[in-house]
């Protein structure tokens, strides 16, 4: 089942998240099981299948980087468990900050991972912002590597929270 079309979305990386809160409640109004308690067996099933499906896009909307994942999958660029080759300058940038994890505070790196963060997100912003470029491959490339990087960041901010 394909998230977008379930609430009536354009494929898009981002979605609005007032409009989210809107079909999302419209979507369960007329699908949760509760409506269906006087129903067959068979329609129950398919409202209780249904209602979790509706949660899971919910879920997975209402988190950005869980949406790009999703769009990104959607649109065949990403799959699960795959390898992707991160940059070489970007995978020493990482080197260093890890090499530093022992000698620096945690609120330090912390905020050298959000300045490159933040800075990863400024170059794809205009593709995240512009429908015209959620189909273009070179944008789409772009996005992937955004999510890779990020993915990556992610983990090391983890550990340290270990």
């Amino acid at each position: 089942m394909n998230y977008f079309e379930l609430f009536g979305f354009t494929e898009a990386p981002i979605i609005d998240k007032k409009l989210l809160a809107e079909k999302y409640f419209a979507l369960q109004r007329q699908n949760h099981p509760d409506f269906f308690t006087q129903s067959n067996e068979a329609d129950q099933e398919e409202a209780l299948q249904q209602s979790a499906s509706i949660n899971k896009a919910f879920t997975t909307f209402q988190n950005e980087d869980k949406t790009i994942e999703y769009f990104l999958q959607v649109k065949g660029i990403v799959e699960t468990d795959e390898k992707y080759p991160l940059p070489n300058d970007f995978l020493m940038e990482m080197m260093d900050i890890n090499e530093t994890l022992d000698e620096k505070d945690g609120v330090t790196v912390t905020g050298e991972l959000s300045a490159i963060e933040k800075e990863m997100y400024a170059a794809i912003a205009p593709i995240i912002q512009n429908p015209a470029l959620h189909h273009d491959a070179d944008s789409l490339q772009q996005l992937k590597l955004y999510y890779y990087k990020k993915k990556y960041i992610q983990r090391i901010l983890a550990r340290l929270g270990d």
